[in-house]
C-alpha cells in the first residue's frame, strides 16, 4: 500500500479531495459552456465513466449565465474555470458552482481577487490555485530566469500567501506542465512547500497514445510518492477517455479499483485461438461494469492457465476448447465457438456476488 503524504481536508460539493479522502478522477468538458444541452450530456456520460468532478470553461458571459442550470442537472461537483475576467468568477458563485478555478498567472489584480476569495469563502466554495507554466507572471519568470518548477511553485507560493492574508484556507493547488518532467519536478517541490491538498496533471498531454504514456509516467510517479489528492487526464479525445485512463493509472498501482481490469497475453505464433479480437469483445462487453474484478483472456496453453487463475474470471483458449477459470478453479470447459459466451455468464455470476456481499455489508 502506497502511504500518502498528509493534507488538509477540502470540501467540494458533496465530495472532499485531501484528508485521506479517496484520490478522485476528474475531467472537463469540451463543448461550449452556453450550450446546455450538450454539456450536460457530456457531463452525464461522464459521470456515468465514474468522472466525479466536472470542470467546465467560463470564457465569457453566456458561459457564467449557464452555470445554474448545469449545476441544477448533474450529480457530482461542478467547477468554473475563470481566466483573466474575475467578473465570471463572482458570477459562477452566484450561479452556485461548487469549486473556482483560478490561474495566478492571468487574474493580477489583487483587489478583484481578494473580492473574488470574500464571496468564495461566504458560500463556503473551494478555489483552486491552478498555475500554468504556460501563463506565469513574467515578474516571476525574469526572477527564475525562465519557465522552471521552482517559477511554478514560486507562483502558487504568492497565492496562496495572499490567501491565507485573507484568512482562506480552502485551497487546492495545482501546478501544470506539459513536460513531464518538469511537472513532476513542481509537484515534488510543492510536496514539500504545502500541506494544501493536490491536483496532478499533465497539461496538454496531447492525442490519446502520446498524451496516455505522457499522463501514465508522470503522474504514476507522483502517485507512488504518495502525491495526489485528485487527478485529471489530458487527451485531445473524448473525455470519457480521459476519466477511463485516470482509473487504469490508479488501478495500476492498487490505489482505487473501479470495473473491470483486463490481463490479456499479448498473442504470438503459439496461440490457438484469435486473442486480440476476442480481447476486444470483453473489453467492450464488460466497459460499463462497476463492480472491481480481474478477468483474463488468454490464448495457449504455456501461460494461459496460470495467467488466468490468478484472475477473478479468466480464459484460456486452445486445441479446440475453451477452460473457464474462477477464483483459481476451471469451472467449465467448453467448444471455442461457445467460450464467450460461457466466460461472460461466469463473470456475471461473480459480479452478482460481490454485489450482493457489498449490499451485506
Amino acid at each position: 500500500m502506497i502511504a500518502r503524504r498528509k493534507t488538509h481536508k477540502v470540501k467540494v460539493g458533496n465530495m472532499h479531495i485531501g484528508g485521506g479522502a479517496p484520490i478522485s478522477v476528474q475531467s472537463m468538458t469540451k463543448t461550449p459552456t452556453h450550450d446546455v444541452d450538450a454539456t450536460l450530456s457530456q457531463i452525464h456520460a461522464l459521470q456515468q465513466a465514474g468522472c466525479e468532478i466536472i470542470r467546465v470553461a467560463v470564457p465569457d458571459d453566456r458561459a457564467a449565465e449557464s452555470l445554474g442550470d448545469i449545476r441544477h442537472n448533474i450529480q457530482i461537483p461542478l467547477v468554473a474555470d475563470i481566466h483573466f475576467n474575475a467578473k465570471y468568477a463572482m458570477m459562477a458563485l452566484q450561479q452556485g458552482v461548487d469549486k473556482l478555478r483560478l490561474n495566478p498567472g492571468n487574474i493580477r489584480d489583487k483587489m478583484k481577487i481578494a473580492n473574488i476569495v470574500a464571496a468564495a469563502k461566504e458560500r463556503s466554495v473551494p478555489i483552486r490555485i491552478g498555475v500554468n507554466a504556460g501563463s506565469l507572471d513574467r515578474g516571476i519568470r525574469d526572477r527564475f530566469g525562465g519557465v522552471c518548477p521552482e517559477a511554478i511553485v514560486a507562483s502558487a507560493e504568492e497565492e496562496v500567501r495572499f490567501f491565507e492574508e485573507l484568512d482562506f484556507h480552502d485551497v487546492v493547488i495545482s501546478l501544470k506542465a506539459s513536460d513531464v518532467l518538469m511537472c513532476v519536478k513542481s509537484y515534488e517541490l510543492a510536496a514539500e512547500k504545502f500541506e494544501y491538498p493536490l491536483h496532478i496533471g499533465i497539461t496538454e498531454a496531447g492525442l490519446p497514445l502520446s498524451g496516455t504514456v505522457k499522463s501514465s509516467i508522470g503522474l504514476g510517479h507522483l502517485l507512488m510518492q504518495g502525491i495526489g489528492d485528485t487527478m485529471r487526464v489530458s487527451l485531445t479525445t473524448d473525455p470519457v477517455e480521459e476519466v477511463k485512463v485516470g482509473y487504469e493509472i490508479l488501478s495500476a498501482l492498487d490505489i482505487r479499483k473501479r470495473g473491470v481490469s483486463i490481463i490479456a497475453c499479448p498473442s504470438c505464433g503459439r496461440c490457438d485461438i484469435d486473442v486480440m479480437p476476442l480481447a476486444a469483445k470483453v473489453q467492450e462487453i464488460l466497459a460499463d461494469r462497476e463492480t472491481p474484478m480481474t478477468v483474463a483472456v488468454m490464448g495457449c496453453e504455456v501461460n494461459g492457465p496460470g495467467e488466468a487463475r490468478a484472475a477473478d474470471v479468466g480464459l484460456a483458449g486452445g486445441a479446440g476448447v475453451g477452460l473457464i477459470f474462477a477464483k483459481g478453479e476451471i469451472v467449465k470447459k467448453v467448444k471455442v465457438e461457445d467460450m464467450l459466451d460461457a466466460f461472460i455468464e461466469v463473470v456475471d455470476a461473480e459480479d452478482a456476488r460481490r454485489k450482493a456481499e457489498r449490499s451485506e455489508g
